[in-house]
């Protein structure tokens, strides 16, 4: 649409140069003259072309508004040109004063301007569900006597046996019938933590096979997948959000009102007072040619552009328009936890030694072995130990055993790290109330067995953002209510937002759950969502404002009006300042495009006539152009 709407604005802003050129009042307004035979008839001709041409989409949209009963700004603006170009017809041919066609050109220039920079700055919201589409791997490695065979995810059956290689995508839901390894499910589910997979688990369609190789029974394909559930939710969800109708629109339809009422009362009373049926006609022409809307039509998309670019050199990229209509009157804002109060990675947050050891000791014991591996916590530990200046000891006889640890022999010893799971089938125990302590807080704790000694643990979690404090404080300094919402388990989750000092939070809710959740939050005002991952799109799209973390996937970033290039929460209440202070000068910019109308109208319709004081259409047109300069200048401004 917004490729129609632009080869209209092209075509109708070229014929409107030489229909300004040939206008007997723009000729008259600047001192020149240009008359020859036939210059009036090749004025209403390129007239013609632009006011059916490039005003089309205004005329079509004047009889749906009208037939659905509720006029607004395309019925506002068909009617002005239609006016407009009818009496400036008939004043060509010898029925009437004045013509207008520079009026109609220029009328429909800015609205077809006014409604490619709106469609821009919508564009996109449709990429949702493309995103989620593509988070499905396109083949699968189907089992066969002998070895495997590629085929198309979409050739998949009920009962078919795939195998999912270190690094792959699980290509659908299905159960884990051999092997054993971690699957990321973190942009699926919110979980954090990659979650142990062996026989007998369930996984979805979509996530991140980690270390080992597994054997997967399909059990659910096509519609009845997870991940198609996620996509009909945000459908239903982008189909059924309430539209909150347009500032303009609103101000569109009192001014039609207004306009058709005075032109008609104009009219009414011109002709009763004797002065004649072609005066009557000239000021109710007049009084509704005065009240086209050119300000009206950039005042919103005006302050929309320079809000939009502000945004941006800031780190906001506004995608949906709404956006600064909704986020002004935002009373919560929900935060997904993974990702977006946190960095969405597992970090090291104790380092406990047992007994007469030292911490550094036990942590130098723990990296080194964990060197050898990929898994997370191994990651987690390497870069603390870094971080630490720890250095590392060589390690002989590596072995992972997935889901129980890893071991081998540093330093002459034999290592283990391992869950408290397997520490207690070696017949183990580590008696340390702190250990529990952080177990209790939602902390990973693992243990470290020398000699098969327990002399230590390394608690792990998810890492808090430095910046979320900040954010949360922020925006309950706006009187702004703060909540989390994650589907990461309970104990994690309190953790958080005890640590934030959130205001309430809400755990281990899945991604069709999300948007219930955020619709039961309206009810008791706005919502703002803010997140980053797929499981997060449904409630990005429910919420009256989603707010997306840039670095997140594209499937967020899809769903949602706003995008946090920056990846700083902070940035959240950054943003419904802006919003506030946009829709302030939204409205100003209304004000001061119908404002004119309560001085032009009575004048033009010659409510003064008596004291020799009528507007003429060309001190109509300076007052119309002036408004429209007012409304630039003041959106301006919001810099």
């Amino acid at each position: 649409m917004i490729a129609d709407f632009w080869r209209r604005f092209v075509a109708s802003m070229v014929l409107t140069v030489p229909i300004l050129v040939l206008s007997p009042l723009i000729q008259e307004w600047l001192g020149y003259t240009i008359d020859f035979p036939g210059s009036l008839l090749l004025l209403f001709a390129l007239s013609t072309i632009v006011y059916l041409y490039g005003g089309w989409p205004f005329l079509k949209g004047l009889v749906k508004e009208l037939s659905e009963r509720r006029p607004g700004m395309m019925t506002l603006v068909g009617l002005a040109i239609s006016v407009a170009y009818f009496y400036s017809s008939a004043s060509v041919f010898g029925f009437g004063n004045d013509i207008f066609f520079w009026e109609l050109a220029t009328l429909i220039d800015i609205m077809l301007l006014g409604h490619i920079v709106e469609m821009r700055s919508v564009m996109g919201a449709s990429r949702a569900l493309e995103e989620l589409a593509k988070v499905m791997p396109a083949i699968a490695h189907v089992v066969v006597d002998g070895g495997t065979r590629d085929v198309k995810v979409s050739e998949l059956g009920v009962g078919s046996l795939v195998l999912v290689k270190p690094g792959e995508k699980v290509p659908a839901d299905g159960e884990v019938r051999d092997g054993s390894s971690h699957v990321d499910e973190s942009l699926l589910t919110g979980e954090s933590m990659p979650v142990a997979k062996s026989a007998g688990g369930e996984v979805i369609g979509g996530s991140v096979n980690s270390e080992g190789s597994l054997v997967v029974e399909i059990r659910r394909t096509g519609k009845e997948t997870y991940l198609s559930q996620v996509i009909e939710v945000v459908r239903k969800a982008q189909e059924s959000r309430s539209r909150t109708q347009d500032l303009a629109d609103r101000a569109a339809m009192l001014l039609v009102v207004v306009a058709v009422t005075a032109g008609v009362i104009t009219f009414v009373a011109w002709s009763l007072l004797g002065n004649g049926v072609g005066f009557a006609v000239e000021r109710s022409v007049t009084v509704m040619i005065i009240a086209c809307p050119h300000a009206l039509g950039l005042a919103i998309p005006l302050v929309v552009a320079v809000s939009t670019s502000l945004a941006a050199s800031a780190g906001f990229l506004i995608r949906e328009r709404q956006a600064f209509e909704g986020a002004r009157g935002v009373r919560a804002v929900i935060f997904d936890k993974t990702g977006t109060l946190t960095e969405g990675r597992l970090g090291v947050t104790d380092v406990l030694a047992f007994g007469d050891g030292k911490e550094a000791e036990v942590l130098r014991l723990a990296a080194s072995l964990e060197a050898a591996s990929e898994h997370p916590i191994a990651v987690a530990m390497v870069r603390r130990a870094a971080q630490d200046d720890v250095d590392l000891l060589p390690v002989k006889d590596f072995r992972a055993v997935p889901g129980k640890g890893v071991e081998g022999a540093v330093d002459g010893r034999n290592i283990k790290v391992m869950g408290p799971g397997p520490l207690r089938e070696m017949g183990l125990a580590a008696e340390s109330d702190r250990a529990e302590e952080l177990a209790a807080r939602g902390r990973t704790v693992v243990f470290v067995v020398a000699a098969d000694e327990v002399i230590g643990a390394v608690a792990l979690a998810d890492v808090v953002r430095p910046e979320s404090k900040e954010a949360v404080a922020s925006l309950k300094a706006l009187g702004i209510r703060c909540m989390m919402l994650t589907g990461d388990n309970r104990f994690v989750a309190k953790s958080v937002a005890d640590e934030l000092g959130l205001d309430e939070f809400y755990a281990e809710v899945l991604p069709n759950e999300k948007a219930a959740v955020v619709e039961r939050i309206q009810k008791e005002g706005a919502v703002a969502m803010v997140g980053d991952g797929i499981n997060d799109a449904p409630a990005l799209v429910q919420a009256d404002v989603g707010i997306a973390i840039g670095s997140g996937t594209d499937v967020a970033v899809g769903s949602a009006d706003i995008v946090l290039v920056g990846n700083d929460p902070r940035d959240v209440a950054e943003v419904l300042s802006l919003s506030r202070k946009t829709y302030s000068k939204m409205r100003q910019n209304l004000l001061f495009a119908t404002g004119y109308n309560a001085v032009a109208i009575p004048l033009a319709a010659g409510v003064l006539s008596g004291y020799g004081i009528v507007l003429s259409p060309a001190a109509g047109a300076v007052l119309m152009s002036a408004s429209t300069v007012l409304v630039a200048v003041n959106a301006r401004l919001l810099r």
